[in-house]
């Protein structure tokens, strides 16, 4: 069943606040098992810790509220796509990278210079095996990247505990942070609103040594999971925060206007963090919402274009400031769904199955990748893009080629990795 109720993407609301809930609500349980994030606006940062400096970065970037992989890999020679959107349909003459069969939306024209390098990618037809076509399941199910699984644990939480020094705090939490399920897990990781908040709450007015001596005398000899974690906390905030006292001038100007505000600001801190090889593996950044039932819009008007275009102009600024660094950094894209192919009557897509990733930076094979199902209405799956390619094919490339140290297997449990070359 498809239909969608009036205000269904109220879930899409809830869905944050009852993370954040149930986190808070579990630290108890949790012993030392926790994870925390970094808030920008909408969008939203964490980093990971435990890797080697100066080897490869995964940067993820998560588009929340399942984002229309058709309108931003266009299928323009599937004529059911022109069919099923007769006033929101990006035209042809205005695609950017066309091949034979696919398009970029024009609002993605500012990393036109990362595809002509060859250092850009999409897979079209991307997802996971069955539909969920609600926010707050499919986002669990997605990033827990486990299926049949009832342990609530990431899938980079269990790529970055996978070997490393284990240098991340056990558990902290910083202004408002909520850790999503893609960090979730037994591996320390570790948030901030953003790089100049790591601070020991408290130290302000010159009461940093004083207060960093009281709790080492507090905690310095305990083995509780308290202790851990605040020993933990303490290394981070010396470390972290020394990265945040450096003076910055990026290499790029980044957006200053919304929506790529939040975005920009996330990146321009991952760079930031990047280039001071503290040993970051993994920066996973969520950006949205996309979840467009109306105001979706064409390429003069609308949500698409300007929430495509602020995601380009951000990213094209966060490859140009890495300079030399990009080729150990390789970025990629993943959301809890995609949209249906019909539009609806308020010009807008509902929730809908298949999807596309783009892929970017050190490792990409540029080009488009996947196989294509299709959009005649034998087809569709209940009106949506069939998924053709398990993502985590897509994630577990990335994972075995760019830190081999790691395997796949217990990255994806159950996943039989078949790789679909989009990396060298």
């Amino acid at each position: 069943m498809t239909t969608e109720t009036p205000g269904c993407c109220a879930e899409f609301g809830r869905a944050a606040e009852l993370s954040r809930r149930r986190f808070l609500g579990g630290m108890a349980a949790a012993g030392a098992t926790a994870v925390t994030t970094s808030l920008f606006g909408q969008a939203v940062r964490q980093a990971s810790f435990g890797a080697t400096p100066g080897g490869n970065v995964l940067v993820v970037i998560s588009f929340r509220g399942g984002i229309d992989g058709l309108g931003m890999v266009v299928p323009h020679a599937d004529p059911g796509y022109y069919a099923a959107r007769p006033r929101i349909a990006v035209p042809k003459a205005s695609l950017m990278a066309k091949d034979a069969m696919f398009g970029l939306h024009p609002a993605l024209a500012p990393l036109q210079w990362m595809w002509d390098a060859g250092q850009m990618a999409a897979v079209q037809a991307v997802g996971m095996d069955q539909p969920n076509r609600s926010h707050f399941a499919a986002m669990e199910l997605i990033e827990d990247a486990a299926p049949g699984s009832t342990l609530r644990q990431g899938w980079v939480n269990r790529m970055v505990g996978l070997g490393g020094t284990g240098a991340a705090t056990d558990a902290v939490h910083l202004g408002n942070a909520t850790p999503p399920t893609l960090v979730e897990g037994p591996a320390s990781t570790v948030a901030t609103r953003e790089l100049d908040d790591v601070k020991l709450i408290g130290s302000d007015d010159g009461w940093a040594a004083r207060r960093r001596g009281h709790l080492e005398t507090m905690w310095g000899d305990g083995t509780s999971p308290m202790a851990r974690a605040a020993r933990s906390a303490l290394s981070t905030v010396s470390t972290l925060g020394a990265v945040a006292a450096r003076p910055y001038v990026p290499a790029a100007p980044y957006p200053t206007s919304w929506p790529g505000t939040d975005l920009s600001n996330a990146l321009k801190d991952t760079a930031k963090l990047i280039k001071a090889d503290i040993g970051t593996e993994v920066v996973s950044v969520d950006y949205g919402s996309w979840d467009m039932h109306d105001g979706y819009g064409t390429l003069q008007w609308g949500d698409m274009q300007s929430m495509a275009g602020a995601f380009a102009q951000s990213v094209s600024a966060f490859m140009n400031d890495l300079g030399p660094l990009r080729s150990r950094v390789t970025l990629v894209t993943i959301s809890e769904f995609g949209r249906r192919v019909q539009e609806n009557g308020n010009q807008g897509l509902d929730h809908g199955w298949g999807n596309m990733m783009l892929l970017m930076g050190g490792g990409v094979r540029g080009g488009y990748h996947g196989t294509w199902p299709g959009l005649g209405s034998t087809n569709l799956l209940e009106g949506d893009l069939k998924v053709t390619t398990d993502y985590r094919q897509v994630l577990g490339e990335v994972v075995h080629k760019r830190f081999p140290d790691k395997d796949v297997s217990k990255v994806f449990p159950g996943i039989v990795y078949n790789p679909i070359n989009v990396l060298t």
